[in-house]
C-alpha cells in the first residue's frame, strides 16, 4: 500500500516536472528572436542523409529528416532538443530512486538540472542536449549494473553509448575516463564478464557505417580535431575552463558540492566512488587537450543526482531548510534568465545595455561590445536574409542554369530553411555544403551573399566574367550578427563557371 501510494504522488511530480521542461524551452524564448545560426546548418543535414558528415556524426541529420516531415517549425525544432532535456531529467530522477533517494531527493534532482546552464541548452537544436543524455544514462545504466548485476544493462550502456557516439564523437572521452576509473576500483570486476564484451561488439556494430564512412573520407574528425586544437582550443585558458563548469551550475552549486562531497566522504556511497574516479580522469583529460567549457557538461547530471539524493535524506522533515535551498535555487535563476535566456527583446536589451556590458555579454569573438550578446544576435536577421535571397532568385531569367552561394553555412542553412523557393539550394564553400555542390549543369548565373567584412564590395572580379551585376540588398537589422550582408545577382556569365567553381571547390576541400 505504502508503495501504491508513493508511486501516486510521484507520477504526477515527475510528469511536472518533465512538463515544465519541455514548457520553458517555449516560454522562455522571445518571440522575436529566430533560429539560431548553428541550427539552420543542423536542420539543412535532414537534406542531406548519409552514414556522416564533416561537421557531426549522422544521428543529427536523422532527425533532421523527421522534423522536415513533421512540417518542420519552430515548435517541432524546439521541441527535439527539450525533449532530450526533459529525459536527462528522467534518468537524474531515476538514479536517485537507484540510490534509495526519496520523493523530495527526487524533485531536488529535477530542480537542479532546470536551474542551471542546460535549461539554455536545452533550447537550442544542437548536438548538445542529446550528447548530455547519452552520458546521463550510461552513468544510470552503470549504476544499476553493479547494483543488480543483471547482462542487459551492460547491453544498454553499449546501445546508449552508441547513439552517443552516433550524436557527438565527445562521449569517447569519457570512455576515455571510465577505464581507468573502474581499473582503480572495486567494480574493475565488469572487465572479467563476457557480456562486457559482446556488449561492445553491439557498440562496434551500431557504429560501424560512420566509422567506415570516416574510413572512406580520410577521417575528416581527426583533421577537424586537429584544426580545432591549432586554430581554438590552443587559446583557451585551463583555469577559465574550471570557473566556467562552476558557473554552468552556479545557481545549483549546492547539489553539485553536496554530490561530490557526498561521493568522497558519505558511507552509503563509497560503492560508487568509482564516478569521482571518473570526474577526474575525464575532466583532467579536457584540461589536458584545452577542451572547450561545454564538453564537460555530461558529466555533471550524475552528480546533481548523487547531491540531490544526499539532500534528500538530510533535509527530510526540516521543512524551512528544504524551502530555503528551493527559494535560492530558484530564485538565482530568475534573478539571470535575462542574461542566460533570450527573454528579453533587443529594445530590451537596450535599455539595460549597461547592465549586460558590465557582465560583459556584449562582447563578441572580435574583442569589441555591440548590440545584444553575440549568441542573440546569431538568432536575428535570417528571414530578412532569406527574403532578399528569394527577390534575387525570382529575378533570374533560367533558375535551371542558377547557383546560390553563401559565405558560411548559417547564411546558406538559414535561406533554405526560410525561402519560399524550396528549389534555391543555397550552398557555400563552409562546413558541409562545401560537398553538396551538383555541377552537371551549366551555370550561367550566380547569386551571391557576402557579408559585411567582404574586401572587395564591388564585385570587381566577378564583373569581369558577368554582363550584369546588381545589388538586391542587404539585412538591415542592426542588431543581427549578420547586419549589412549583401544578396548579389550576377546574370549572363560570359560562358559556364562551372570549371572555374570546380577549382575553388577543390581548393576549398583540400584547405578543409
Amino acid at each position: 500500500m505504502k508503495a501504491r501510494a508513493r508511486n501516486g504522488q510521484e507520477t504526477p511530480l515527475l510528469i511536472f516536472f518533465l512538463v515544465l521542461k519541455i514548457s520553458l524551452s517555449y516560454l522562455l524564448v522571445n518571440r522575436v528572436y529566430e533560429l539560431h545560426r548553428d541550427e539552420y546548418l543542423h536542420l539543412d543535414l535532414g537534406n542531406h542523409l548519409a552514414a556522416g558528415y564533416t561537421s557531426v556524426p549522422p544521428l543529427t541529420g536523422i532527425v533532421s529528416a523527421l522534423i522536415k516531415l513533421a512540417g518542420g517549425g519552430f515548435f517541432w525544432v524546439r521541441l527535439w532538443p527539450a525533449l532530450f532535456g526533459a529525459a536527462t531529467i528522467f534518468f537524474c530522477w531515476k538514479t536517485v530512486r537507484l540510490l534509495g533517494g526519496n520523493l523530495l531527493a527526487c524533485c531536488f534532482a529535477a530542480l537542479a538540472c532546470l536551474c542551471s546552464a542546460l535549461l539554455r541548452i536545452n533550447t537550442l537544436y544542437q548536438p548538445n542536449s542529446f550528447d548530455i543524455l547519452a552520458w546521463t544514462a550510461v552513468f544510470y545504466y552503470l549504476l544499476k549494473y553493479f547494483k543488480d548485476d543483471q547482462p542487459l544493462r551492460l547491453y544498454q550502456v553499449a546501445v546508449c553509448a552508441a547513439l552517443g557516439f552516433l550524436n557527438k564523437y565527445n562521449i569517447v572521452f569519457l570512455g576515455m575516463g571510465l577505464v581507468p576509473a573502474l581499473m582503480l576500483s572495486p567494480q574493475r570486476r565488469i572487465f572479467g564478464t563476457k557480456h562486457f564484451y559482446l556488449a561492445w561488439l553491439l557498440a562496434l556494430l551500431l557504429v560501424l557505417p560512420n566509422l567506415i564512412w570516416q574510413f572512406e573520407q580520410g577521417f575528416p574528425v581527426l583533421k577537424h580535431m586537429r584544426e580545432l586544437a591549432s586554430k581554438q582550443l590552443v587559446h583557451i585558458n585551463r583555469a577559465d575552463f574550471l570557473i566556467n563548469q562552476l558557473l554552468y551550475f552556479l545557481n545549483s552549486i549546492v547539489f553539485l558540492v553536496c554530490g561530490l562531497l557526498a561521493l568522497l566522504f558519505y558511507r552509503d556511497f563509497r560503492s560508487h566512488r568509482w564516478v569521482i574516479l571518473v570526474y577526474v580522469f575525464t575532466m583532467a583529460i579536457f584540461v589536458w587537450f584545452r577542451a572547450k567549457d561545454y564538453y564537460a557538461l555530461g558529466l555533471y547530471p550524475v552528480l546533481l543526482s548523487f547531491g540531490a539524493a544526499f539532500l534528500g535524506r538530510k533535509l527530510q522533515g526540516r521543512p524551512l531548510v528544504t524551502a530555503l535551498l528551493v527559494t535560492v535555487t530558484a530564485g538565482s535563476l530568475l534573478l539571470i534568465l535575462p542574461y542566460l535566456m533570450p527573454l528579453w527583446s533587443p529594445d530590451q536589451i537596450m535599455r539595460n545595455r549597461q547592465r549586460f556590458e558590465d557582465m560583459g555579454l556584449l562582447r563578441w569573438e572580435d574583442g569589441k561590445n555591440h548590440h545584444l550578446p553575440q549568441d542573440f544576435a546569431d538568432m536575428q536577421g535570417w528571414r530578412e536574409l532569406a527574403a532578399l535571397a528569394d527577390r534575387a532568385f525570382e529575378a533570374v531569367p533560367d533558375r535551371k542554369a542558377v547557383l546560390v552561394r553563401s559565405d558560411n553555412y548559417g547564411q546558406a542553412g538559414a535561406i533554405n530553411y526560410y525561402s519560399t523557393h524550396k528549389d534555391i539550394n543555397c550552398l557555400s564553400y563552409n562546413a558541409d555544403y562545401l560537398y553538396w555542390f551538383d555541377l552537371s549543369k551549366p551555370i550561367r548565373h550566380l547569386i551571391l551573399i557576402r557579408g559585411a567584412d567582404d574586401s572587395d564590395p564591388n564585385l570587381t572580379a566577378e564583373r569581369l566574367l558577368f554582363k550584369r551585376v546588381r545589388k538586391l540588398g542587404s539585412v538591415r537589422n542592426r542588431h543581427a550578427r549578420e547586419y549589412g550582408t549583401s544578396v548579389y545577382l550576377l546574370e549572363f556569365a560570359q560562358e559556364p563557371i562551372n570549371n572555374r567553381l570546380r577549382q575553388e571547390i577543390k581548393e576549398e576541400q583540400h584547405d578543409h
